[in-house]
């Protein structure tokens, strides 16, 4: 048996004895966790500093060295949201439906966890233990695959959560880590399956179709964030620049950030150059259509690859078009499915953005920023879903479960 095949196997033998674990017992494992990051900082943020230094060396960009940074403040949030997952409602055991037919027999529908899930993703280590908090609330194990651009920040956030696991008499098997290295350990890690039952990747798009092409396992995929702002004629300009700031500049490298500004030609003369200012003004790189370059001279021109771009760095693709039927037609051609806001005073348009919009999230004047778990109260998150099925959007305890059919008779047959 392969270490990736052993590890999958570990993890699915540490499943069947979390399955049933009391809320206690796994609330308190989780606040020992919060305990760990805390007390372990210090040997958490070295390990962080040489991924860091590594990254630097190979010239990754501003943005994603952020995703990759810790710092006290960042370890502090990573362990309080172990603690607002401790804190949340236990899903395994939660009754969906529950009738007795006719003839007395009982139908129940139970929710159960999943069992093991594969959790592939790049370049943040705070998903590690947001996925191990997560998979664990919900009774299920965890075999976790991340880049090796984080390699030792992950060993080391890993070691933390095995460590208090077994201090707290739960199974140190249920978080497994796969070394990173080769494509070749993913391409392994998403056939098992026969141990495990769902495959999370979340990532560049390389990542995803990788994936996708080679699992034997249902996927789950996390993939690109091309979110819109779509600036409608008449709108409140005060409130357009903080959506746009606050979308594209608070994080840049974040998959809900801002990736396109679309303005309606109607209202764009005086919407368009305050815009841009606020955003130009704070630090930010625009790549506009022919239409915003008349109204924005600073602006670079858009090659046809900056629509439908992740840019996760400070720039911002801009296009201008013909009223919320250009923007929805736009959104069609190159959202992701991920979010999608407008900025908007007008009802009617408000509806048909909520309703002809095909994305995980749609917002009507706030920031896309906030599709996130811990904003929409889910806790940490295990990620934002781009497919459909099972689940679509923020990831939090009810995704990771299922459910069991469970009937309780007393001798009825079918006739």
């Amino acid at each position: 048996m392969s270490d990736v095949a052993t590890l999958c196997a570990r993890a699915r033998a540490a499943s069947h004895a979390l399955a049933n674990v009391p809320r206690a017992s796994k609330d308190a494992a989780l606040l020992a966790v919060a305990a760990g990051l805390r007390a372990r900082s210090a040997e958490i943020l070295a390990a962080n500093a040489e991924d860091l230094a590594r990254a630097r060396e190979r010239g990754t960009s501003g943005a994603l060295l952020d995703r990759l940074r810790l710092d006290e403040p960042r370890v502090r949030q990573i362990a309080g949201a172990v603690e607002q997952v401790a804190a949340l409602a236990d899903p395994v055991g939660g009754v969906l439906d529950d009738h007795t037919r006719a003839d007395g027999l009982r139908v129940r529908r139970v929710r159960v966890p999943l069992g093991v899930i594969a959790m592939i993703y790049e370049a943040r280590p705070n998903v590690t233990v947001d996925a191990s908090a997560l998979c664990l609330k919900a009774g299920n194990a965890v075999v976790l695959r991340g880049g090796s651009e984080a390699a030792r920040s992950n060993a080391a956030l890993a070691a933390v959560v095995a460590d208090e696991l077994a201090r707290a008499s739960l199974p140190r098997d249920a978080v497994q880590v796969v070394p990173a290295g080769s494509h070749d350990t993913v391409r392994e890690l998403v056939q098992q399956s026969s141990t495990v039952d769902l495959v999370i990747p979340r990532g560049g798009e390389a990542l995803i179709q990788f994936v996708r092409e080679h699992a034997r396992v249902p996927v789950i995929a996390h993939a690109r964030g091309v979110c819109h702002l779509y600036v409608d004629a008449g709108a409140d300009l005060g409130m357009a620049i903080g959506l746009a700031k606050n979308g594209k500049l608070q994080r840049p490298g974040v998959c809900n950030a801002l990736e396109c500004l679309l303005v309606d030609v109607a209202d764009a003369e005086r919407l368009l150059p305050p815009l841009a200012k606020a955003l130009m003004d704070g630090g930010c790189e625009l790549r506009g259509c022919d239409r915003t370059r008349a109204l924005v001279p600073g602006a670079r021109a858009a090659g046809d690859d900056d629509w439908g771009r992740e840019f996760l760095d400070r720039v911002l693709a801009v296009r201008v078009v013909d009223g919320i039927d250009g923007a929805l037609a736009h959104v069609a051609r190159y959202g992701s499915g991920h979010t999608e806001a407008i900025c908007t005073r007008d009802a009617v348009r408000a509806e048909r953005w909520r309703t002809e919009i095909d994305a995980a999230c749609v917002t009507v004047n706030a920031s896309t920023r906030f599709h996130d778990g811990g904003e929409l109260g889910l806790g940490a998150e295990i990620g934002i879903a781009t497919s459909k099925l099972h689940w679509r959007g923020a990831m939090g305890l009810e995704a990771l479960t299922t459910f069991q059919w469970r009937l309780d008779g007393d001798g009825q047959i079918r006739g």
